[in-house]
């Protein structure tokens, strides 16, 4: 298991991985204070085989009470694209976000390298 930090850490062959075969798990993110957003861009290391991970995204005002931005869904990484996939959905109001992790055909965890978080 590797450290959460490493999703955030500016370095794209750095990443997080849970625990292996503990479906689901969960990352998280505070963006400080409450902004819009609509749009998370996920990348896993460049040099990875192709995977597709199964998640949700889940967002909160307080950390407390959460809704389902977007619906779990297969999301594609190949390494023809750069190992990056976008996710979207309606525009909403939060300070935490939460991607919970339900499958990885390329590992049996979670597995994320950096997330960014956009308002358009």
């Amino acid at each position: 298991m590797y450290s959460v930090s490493r999703a955030n850490d500016a370095d794209p062959n750095s990443y997080w991985e849970s625990a292996n075969n503990a479906f689901p798990q969960s990352l998280g993110a505070d963006l400080g204070s409450q902004t819009t957003v609509s749009r998370l861009v996920l990348r896993l290391p460049a040099g990875w085989g192709a995977r597709t991970e199964t998640l949700s995204v889940l967002t909160s005002t307080d950390g407390n009470s959460w809704s389902t931005a977007k619906a779990s869904a297969g999301y594609g990484f190949d390494p023809a694209t750069g190992n990056t996939v976008t996710v979207t959905f309606p525009a909403t109001s939060a300070r935490h976000l939460r991607v919970t992790f339900t499958g990885n055909t390329g590992w049996p965890a979670a597995q994320l390298s950096d997330i960014q978080a956009y308002a358009s």
